[in-house]
C-alpha cells in the first residue's frame, strides 16, 4: 500500500520525465531470470500457478456442467473444509502454546530453583579480601573463619554457574534439535513461512512448501526454537502452519493413502487451493493471537493478491471456529490440568479488566503519540536494513561448502563432504544460541534488586511479589525481584503481558528498559536468520513495547499517559515501521488488549510510522521476498513500463505445435525446453491460412504421451473417440510442488513416428494481447486475472499468428532493465532519504531563506 508521499513522488516523476524514443528500446537478450529461489532455507526450483479456466472439448465433462446436486455438494464441501481447517488450526495452535509453556516453564523453573539454592550473590571484591587476609594472618581462629567463608562463597558461586550451564545447555539442545530437523528433514519449514505463503498467493509455487512433512517440522521446530530462549515468535510459523493444513485439504485426495473419493477431486485446481490457503493463513493468525477479525484482515491486507467477497465470509467463519476451539481448550486446561499452561498461553493481553481509569488520554498527549510514531518508524527502517544485512551474511555462511573436517561437537570430528552447508547451519545456530544465552543470563546481573511493592495497585502486602505476573527473584533475597530477569527469563508472551500491564509505572528501572531494549533489538536481528521455524511478529511487539515504556519514562511527568498504554503504542509504531501494515495490525492490537479506547491512538501511531518508514525502505516481508528471489508481482506498474510495449520485452525463441503433431516432435520439444505452455497453430490442410487455435499445457501433453492414444496418420480424431478414451479428471492439476516429467515417458521408435491430435486438449480461449499494448496495461491484466501465460499476437494480419508468450518473469524489473539498460535512469523508485538528496534540499532551503531575507 503506497503512502501519500510515494503517490506524489510518482506523479511528479511522470510529469517531468521526457518521452523516450523508440530507437533506444533495443532488445538485446532473452529472458534469463532465475527459475530458482530460496524456499525456507534451501534453494529450490519454482514455477507459476495457473488460475485460468481451461476451455476445450473435454470441458463439457467437467463437474461444473453436471447436475445441480454436484454443485451443491461442492459448496457443502467448501464449508466443511473451512470448518475442519478451523478445528485443526485451533488445535495445533493450542498444542504449540501448551508445549512452549511447559518446555520453557520447566527450564525456567529449574534455573530458578538452582538460583534460589544459593544463599547470596558472591561479591568478588570481598572474596579477594578474604583470600588476602587468609594468606597473611597467623591467627588460627580468624584463618578458620575466613576459610569457611571462602568455601561457602565458592559453593554459592558454583550454584550460579550450574544454573548458567543448565540454562545454556538446554537452550543449545533445543535449538540444535529445531535446526537439525529443519536442515535434514524439511528445509522448506525454515523461517516464518510468511514470504513463501505470500508468494504462493501471488502465483508462485515451489516443492514441499505445504507438504505433511513440512507441517510436522514446522510445529515441532517452532516449539523447540521458541522454548530455546531464541528471540523469535510463534505467529509467523502459525500462518504457515494454517496454510499447510488448508493446502493438504486442497490436494484433492491421495492415491498413495487411498483417499481417492471423486468428491475430493473438485479441488484439484489452483483456484480452489488458493482460496483454501488464504483461509488457512488467516486461521493461523487467529490461532496465534486469538484475533479472529485480525486474522481475516491480515490475510486480506498482507498476504492475498486476489480477493473475492465470498472469501471474506468463509475466512470469517473459519477464524470464528478457531476462536471457539481455543476458548474450549482454555476452559479444559483450567485449574492447572495442563501442566504449566495457564493465562500465559494463548496470548491475550487483557488490559481493560482492571484500572480502566489509567487508560485515559487527552489532547495534550497527541505530541507524545506523534513522537512515538516517528521514532518507531526510524527504528523500524533501521531494523529492516540491519535484518537484510544479517540475512545476506547468514545466507553466505549456510551456502558455504567447506570440505575440510569441522569440529561439530567437542567429542568428535565430522567430515563435511557434500554436507558442508548443513553443518554450517548447525554451527551458526549453536553460535547464536550461546550468544543469546549469555545475554539473557548475564545481563540481569547488572540490574539492582528491587523490593516487592507493598502499596499501590500492584501491592503485595506479604512481600512475595505474587501480584506481579511471573516476576523472577534471580539472585535477589526474598521479598525482592529482578525486573530485567523477569523480562528475560520468561517466554515472550509473559514479558509482553508484563510490559502492557497498567499501574506498573514504578515496577521497572529506566536502566532496565535501556538494557532490555538494546538486547531485544539486537537479538531480534541476529536470531531470525537461523535455520529453524521462527517468526518476527512477537519479537517486534516485545521490542516496541520496551521502547514505548522507555519513552514514557524519559518523558516523566510531562506525559500523563500510563506506561502500559505507551508500551502498547510503542508496539504498534514498531509494527508499522517494520511490517508496514495498518488496518490488520490495528485490529490485532485491539483484540489482544481487549480495549477499544485505544483505537484512535493506535490508528494515529500506525499511520505516522508507516508513512515515515516508507521513506527509507520496503516492509520486512517484501525485502525477504526479494532476498529469497521469489518473483512477486506488485499491485502497481512502475512508470517506465508505460514507455514499453509487450513486443519490446517478449523473449524468444518461440516454440509452437501444429494442431496434429508428430509424437517425436512433441517429445523432442519437451526434452529440450522448460516451457510450460505452447501455442497450437493450425496450418493447411486444417486451415486455409495459419491461425492460432489455442494454448496447450506441458502437463496435458505429458498425460497424452503417457496414455499412448496416438494416430497412425496426420488426421483429426472425432469427438466420440476422445470422450471414450479420456476424462476431464485425467488432466486435473496435481498437488503443490508435484509434477510429472518427460523423463517418466518411455516410447518405442514406432510410437515416435505416430501422430497426436492436440485440438481436443487445447485451451481454445487463452488470454491474448496485441503486441502494441503497453507493458503496464498488460501487467494489470496478468496480475488481476491471475495468469501464467499471456499470448502476444501481431498487429498486422500478414505475419505469424503469434509473436510470443509473456510469463511472470517477463514482468520482473531485472529482465526488463536487462533488456533496456537505458531505462535505469528513469525507473521510478520510492522516495528514500539519501545523503545527497538531503544535502541538496537543505542547501535549497538555506538559499530560499537568504533570498527572502
Amino acid at each position: 500500500m503506497a503512502s501519500p508521499v510515494e503517490d506524489l513522488r510518482m506523479e511528479e516523476e511522470e510529469e517531468q520525465r521526457p518521452p523516450l524514443t523508440r530507437a533506444l528500446l533495443h532488445r538485446s537478450a532473452t529472458n534469463n531470470t532465475s527459475q530458482v529461489a530460496m524456499v525456507g532455507s534451501n534453494p529450490c526450483p519454482i514455477e507459476s500457478l495457473d488460475y485460468e479456466m481451461i476451455e476445450n472439448d473435454l470441458f463439457d465433462q467437467n463437474w461444473r456442467t453436471r447436475s445441480k446436486a454436484d454443485q451443491v455438494w461442492y459448496v457443502v464441501l467448501k464449508w466443511t473444509f473451512c470448518f475442519a481447517i478451523g478445528i485443526l488450526t485451533g488445535t495445533v495452535g493450542f498444542v504449540i502454546n501448551l508445549a512452549v509453556e511447559n518446555v520453557a516453564g520447566i527450564k525456567y523453573e529449574a534455573v530458578s530453583a538452582l538460583m534460589a539454592s544459593s544463599r547470596c550473590r558472591p561479591h568478588f571484591a570481598a572474596l579477594s579480601l578474604c583470600f588476602f587476609f587468609l594468606t597473611t594472618t597467623k591467627n588460627p581462629i580468624i584463618a578458620s573463619l575466613l576459610n569457611q567463608h571462602l568455601i561457602f562463597s565458592w559453593i554459592d558461586r558454583s550454584s550460579y554457574w550450574t544454573a548458567f550451564w543448565v540454562f545454556t545447555g538446554s537452550n543449545l539442545a533445543l535449538l540444535l534439535f529445531a535446526t537439525s530437523i529443519t536442515a535434514f528433514v524439511s528445509p522448506a519449514a525454515g523461517g516464518s513461512g510468511i514470504p513463501e505463503v505470500k508468494a504462493y498467493l501471488n502465483g508462485v509455487d515451489a516443492p514441499n512448501i505445504f507438504s505433511l512433512r513440512t507441517l510436522a517440522v514446522k510445529v515441532a521446530g517452532n516449539v523447540a526454537a521458541v522454548s530455546s530462549s531464541l528471540h523469535v515468535g510463534k505467529a509467523g510459523p502459525m500462518v504457515h502452519t494454517g496454510a499447510c493444513i488448508a493446502a493438504i485439504f486442497g490436494q484433492g485426495g491421495s492415491r498413495k493413502y487411498g483417499l481417492t473419493c471423486r468428491w475430493l477431486r473438485y479441488f484439484k485446481n489452483d483456484r480452489d487451493r488458493r482460496d483454501l490457503v488464504t483461509i488457512g493463513a488467516g486461521a493461523g493468525v487467529a490461532a496465534a493471537f486469538r484475533a479472529p477479525v485480525g486474522g481475516v484482515l491480515f490475510a486480506l491486507e498482507s498476504l492475498s493478491s486476489w480477493w473475492r467477497s465470498a472469501l471474506i465470509w468463509r475466512s470469517f467463519f473459519t477464524t470464528a471456529v478457531v476462536a471457539v476451539v481455543l476458548r474450549l481448550f482454555i476452559e479444559l486446561c483450567g485449574k492447572g490440568r495442563c501442566g504449566m499452561f495457564g493465562q500465559g498461553g494463548l496470548i491475550m493481553y487483557d488490559v481493560s479488566t482492571m484500572f480502566d481509569n489509567l487508560m485515559t488520554y487527552h489532547l495534550k498527549d497527541i505530541p507524545t503519540v506523534i513522537l512515538i510514531g516517528v521514532t518507531g518508524a526510524l527504528l523500524g527502517g533501521l531494523y529492516n536494513f540491519l535484518m537484510m544485512k544479517v540475512l545476506r551474511v547468514y545466507t553466505k555462511i549456510n551456502e558455504y561448502d567447506n570440505k575440510s573436517p569441522i569440529l561439530v561437537f567437542p567429542l568428535f570430528f565430522m567430515s563435511c563432504e557434500n554436507q558442508g552447508g548443513r553443518v554450517n547451519k548447525l554451527l551458526l545456530a549453536a553460535v547464536v544460541s550461546i550468544i543469546t544465552s549469555c545475554c539473557v543470563f548475564g545481563l540481569p546481573w547488572l540490574a539492582p534488586c528491587r523490593p516487592c511493592p507493598r502499596t499501590g495497585p500492584r501491592a503485595s502486602p506479604d512481600g512475595t511479589c505474587h501480584a506481579l505476573n511471573r516476576f523472577r527473584r534471580f539472585h535477589c533475597p526474598p521479598g525482592h525481584y529482578n525486573d530485567l530477569a523477569s523480562l528475560f527469563l520468561n517466554i515472550n508472551d509473559d514479558a509482553i503481558r508484563n510490559l502492557y500491564t497498567t499501574g506498573t509505572n514504578d515496577v521497572y528501572h529506566p536502566g532496565t528498559m535501556v538494557a532490555f531494549f538494546v538486547a531485544s533489538y539486537a537479538l531480534g536481528v541476529l536470531s531470525y536468520g537461523v535455520v529453524a521455524p521462527s517468526g518476527l511478529f512477537v519479537p517486534i511487539i516485545l521490542t516496541g513495547a520496551t521502547y514505548g515504556r522507555l519513552v514514557a519514562m524519559l518523558l516523566g511527568a510531562r506525559s500523563g499517559l500510563d506506561h502500559g498504554l505507551v508500551a502498547i503504542l510503542g508496539s504498534a509504531s514498531f509494527l508499522g515501521g517494520t511490517l508496514r501494515m495498518t488496518v490488520s495490525v490495528c485490529v490485532i492490537i485491539l483484540e489482544l488488549t481487549n480495549n477499544l479506547l485505544l483505537l484512535p491512538l493506535v490508528m494515529l501511531v500506525l499511520l505516522i510510522s508507516k508513512t515515515v518508514a516508507d521513506s527509507f525502505n520496503s516492509s520486512i516481508y517484501d525485502l525477504i521476498l526479494s532476498h529469497k528471489g521469489l518473483p512477486h508481482l506488485d499491485g502497481h506498474a512502475e512508470p517506465y513500463m508505460r514507455q514499453l510495449t509487450v513486443g519490446d520485452v517478449v523473449a524468444g525463441p518461440l516454440r509452437s505445435f501444429a494442431g496434429v503433431e508428430k509424437v517425436g516432435n512433441v517429445v523432442h520439444t519437451l526434452r529440450t525446453t522448460g516451457h510450460h505452455a505452447f501455442p497450437v497453430v493450425d496450418e493447411p490442410p486444417f486451415s486455409p491460412v495459419p491461425v492460432l487455435y489455442g494454448l496447450v499445457l506441458r502437463a496435458h501433453l505429458l498425460v497424452l504421451l503417457k496414455k499412448r492414444e496416438f494416430l497412425a496418420g496426420p488426421e483429426r480424431c472425432p469427438k466420440e473417440y476422445v470422450e471414450g478414451r479420456f476424462q476431464a479428471e485425467d488432466f486435473d492439476k496435481r498437488g503443490s510442488g508435484k509434477q510429472d516429467t518427460i523423463d517418466d515417458v518411455e516410447l518405442s521408435p514406432e510410437e515416435m513416428e505416430m501422430y497426436v491430435d492436440l485440438h481436443p486438449f487445447t485451451n481454445t480461449s487463452p488470454y491474448t494481447v496485441v503486441e502494441t499494448m503497453s507493458l503496464a496495461k498488460a501487467l494489470v491484466l496478468f496480475r488481476e486475472v491471475g495468469l501464467r501465460h499471456l499470448l502476444v499476437v501481431p498487429k498486422a494480419c500478414d505475419r505469424s499468428p503469434v509473436v510470443g508468450i509473456l510469463t511472470r518473469h517477463d514482468f520482473m524489473p531485472e529482465h526488463i532493465l536487462g533488456l533496456h539498460p537505458v531505462l535505469l535512469g528513469s525507473r521510478w523508485k520510492r522516495l528514500r532519504w539519501q545523503k545527497g538528496a538531503v544535502a541538496k534540499h537543505f542547501r535549497s532551503l538555506l538559499m530560499w531563506i537568504a533570498n527572502s531575507g
